[in-house]
């Protein structure tokens, strides 16, 4: 990775709002993201990502309008993504290998298999966003459309193998989310899986934060 690749990514900023806590990634420019997250998810261009606290037991029927509204209120500008949380996000784990970042948020409070009994409706009575693992990836180079995509499954088959040597009894969580960004421009790296160039490091990092931060017990501030 050069040094313009790694001046391109933003420091993590940990900031405070209305009492709780939240981590704001701001760049200059624009990214190129897939994101899963409640506000601004899908695939395009971002400036910036939230990744927020909420109360355990929050129950607002409108995150994304939510998550716009801290936005506003941080003053940020352009398109971007969000994610929530029950975590405390002072839990934060950063992992980096070859260029390519990631920042977990591991919250296991509501494990479930992802593929589960159809009969079984006891999840549906759970308040699943204490159980939530939020991942916000950043990768050196330009990456195609279809490998963002695939790198997204690199992101949960990787934790999912986390979970499973940690004897946490399931794939994850019924409200996880992923954001991976990385420059709009560039010859796109073809291919995301997990032999793939940056689809190894990426879940390697993945594996590394989700595996500490089941291990967190103090918020770490920045």
């Amino acid at each position: 990775m050069t040094t313009s690749e790694t001046a391109y990514f933003p420091a993590t900023s940990a900031r405070t709002l209305r009492g709780q806590p939240l981590l704001a990634w701001e760049g200059a420019g624009e990214w190129l993201a897939v994101s899963s997250g409640s506000y601004g998810g899908g695939l395009g261009l971002r400036r910036w990502v939230l990744n927020a606290t909420v109360p355990s037991g929050y129950d607002r029927p409108d995150p994304a309008a939510h998550i716009a509204e801290m936005a506003g209120e941080l003053e940020l500008e352009g398109p971007g993504t969000g994610l929530l949380t029950a975590v405390d996000v002072r839990h934060e784990v950063t992992a980096t290998e070859a260029g390519v970042r990631a920042s977990v948020t591991t919250g296991v409070g509501y494990p479930i298999w992802a593929a589960h009994d159809a009969a079984d409706t006891s999840h549906l009575e759970r308040d699943p966003t204490p159980g939530t693992i939020n991942a916000v990836c950043f990768l050196p180079v330009r990456v195609s459309e279809s490998a963002l995509v695939n790198l997204v499954a690199t992101v949960a088959e990787a934790k999912a193998q986390a979970l499973a040597e940690a004897g946490v009894p399931g794939t994850g969580t019924c409200t996880d989310a992923t954001v991976l960004l990385c420059p709009p421009d560039g010859e796109p790296e073809p291919y995301g899986g997990p032999r793939s160039v940056l689809g190894a490091p990426l879940a390697r990092v993945i594996h590394r934060a989700v595996t500490e931060g089941l291990r967190v017990t103090n918020p770490r501030h920045r």
